[in-house]
């Protein structure tokens, strides 16, 4: 699966989570950026997420995830790619 893949598949999750289907993430995408994107949000998209990829985030990267890019490249450091 190709970075633009797993962004993809971010942006659909957190799509859903919020019932937004306007939302469109970019790597650089940072919380702030996405209105009702508050930290309860927040920890259910990476329940979400760890679901969805078969991963699982380590604490503390997910209190320092800097931007939704981060968590495209964790996601496929934790697939092996």
């Amino acid at each position: 699966m190709t970075e633009q893949e797993r962004l993809a598949a971010l942006t659909q999750i957190l799509s859903d989570l919020l019932g937004d289907d306007s939302i469109t993430l970019a790597m650089d995408t940072v919380r702030e950026d996405v209105d009702g994107w508050d930290s309860f949000t927040y920890i259910n998209f990476i329940v979400a997420v760890e679901a969805e990829f078969g991963v699982k985030f380590r604490i503390a990267d997910v209190e320092s995830f800097p931007n939704v890019g981060a968590i495209v490249k964790a996601i496929g450091a934790a697939a092996g790619r």
